[in-house]
This record gives structure tokens, C-alpha cells and sequence, in this order.
């Protein structure tokens, strides 16, 4: 049986998220349990853990804040007992250094980087960058990526980016007035801007890459 951990901190697409992942255990046939909880210690034995965000960076950082021994639990989770982490949207953000969003706010510093503001100056495009766009994938051959077709599309709903300071730690991109980064990587950890519970199939079969990778 593995345990999937959705971590519940008040922001995020919580039942989304893990009926979206339920189906997909189901598609693999994979006895699966996923929990969505605040309790760190059933994030301390998570085979797997998946953090969503949505809204301001300092929001969410503050929403895991307040509950106690829930950032220790992920941090001794993912990073001392290498479990398969996934970031969605903010969930993905925090991972980073640090965050210009109304400020500046340090993040997980798991992936060296910062978070600003999408530029689309001189563009007629709209901030958010909100709805579907391709991705062009920066490494074909990594197993996070199998079966997507070339150029796949997402869905997405965010102001502002993730520049990791490494290119290798960049999976994809998107192009919205310039290439922001979709899909961040290092180790054992994942990250996606975009929302992979409302991409319909390109979702499913990237969900599916993470319930079965093995980093």
C-alpha cells in the first residue's frame, strides 16, 4: 500500500487534487491510501507528498507556519528521507529561495531561486497568465515526462514565476511574453506551475509519472 500525502495548510484545490490522484492510482491499479491532512506525523510516514498552493506566497508560507511541526515534518520527510515531493502552483514556488510577492519572503531554498513578477511588457497579454498554454520540455528522457505528447498543454493560474538560478533544474517552459518556467526538478523533488488535477488527460498521465517515479 502507498501512502500519497496531500498536505492540508488551508490553501489549495485539496478535493481536487486528491480525486484526481485517486484515479490515477486506480488507472495503475496501485493499492493506494491518499490522505489529505495537516497531522505531521502521518506526513512523517508519507511514501509520497504532494503540497498545492494557491494565492500570495507569504499566505501560504504562513498557512504552514502556524501549524505546529508541519514545515519539520515535511522537511524531514522529503529532504532526510528523500520521499517523491510534488509542488503544484505555489505549492512549487515555496520550493524556491526566496519570493518578491509583496515583499520578500524566504521559501524552502530547496531549489536556489526566486519568484517574481511575470513581465509582459510591451505585450497585450494579461496578468494572471491564467488558462491553457503548451509546455516545451528542456529534457526529453526524464520519466516525468513520459507518454505527454510533444508540446503538451496545461492548464495555468499565476502572477508570478519561479527562475531557478541552475538551468538543469528546469524540466519546461512556457511561453507567455517570455519563457517561464512550468516544470521545475532536483533530486527527489518536483514542481509545476501549472495545475496538473485540471489538465484533463496531460494531468492524468503527469500524475501518473509521479506515482510511479522512482528519483
Amino acid at each position: 500500500m502507498m501512502n500519497v500525502v496531500i498536505i492540508n495548510y488551508g490553501s489549495g484545490n485539496l478535493r481536487s487534487a486528491a480525486k484526481a490522484i485517486e484515479r490515477t492510482a486506480l488507472n495503475l491499479k496501485k493499492e493506494t491510501r491518499v490522505h489529505v491532512t495537516k497531522d505531521p506525523g502521518i506526513v512523517l510516514k508519507a511514501d509520497r507528498l504532494v503540497l498545492p498552493g494557491v494565492g500570495a506566497f507569504a499566505s501560504c508560507l504562513r498557512g504552514l507556519s502556524t501549524i505546529k511541526g508541519l514545515s519539520e515534518a515535511i522537511e524531514e520527510t522529503t529532504i532526510q528521507k528523500a520521499r517523491p515531493f510534488l509542488g503544484i502552483c505555489v505549492g512549487m514556488q515555496l520550493m524556491a529561495t526566496n519570493s518578491l510577492e509583496h515583499g520578500n519572503h524566504p521559501g524552502f531554498n530547496w531549489i536556489p531561486g526566486q519568484v517574481e513578477s511575470i513581465n509582459t511588457s510591451g505585450d497585450t497579454l494579461k496578468t494572471p497568465h491564467m488558462g491553457w498554454n503548451e509546455i516545451m520540455f528542456s529534457n526529453n528522457s526524464h520519466p516525468l515526462l513520459d507518454k505527454l505528447p510533444i508540446s503538451p498543454h496545461f492548464y495555468f493560474v499565476h502572477s508570478y514565476s519561479f527562475r531557478p538560478d541552475l538551468d538543469e533544474s528546469i524540466l519546461a517552459t512556457t511561453d507567455y511574453g517570455s519563457q517561464l518556467t512550468a516544470i521545475v526538478q532536483k533530486q527527489n523533488v518536483v514542481g509545476t506551475q501549472f495545475h496538473p488535477e485540471k489538465s484533463q488527460l496531460n494531468g492524468f498521465i503527469f500524475l501518473e509519472n509521479f506515482l510511479e517515479w522512482q528519483p
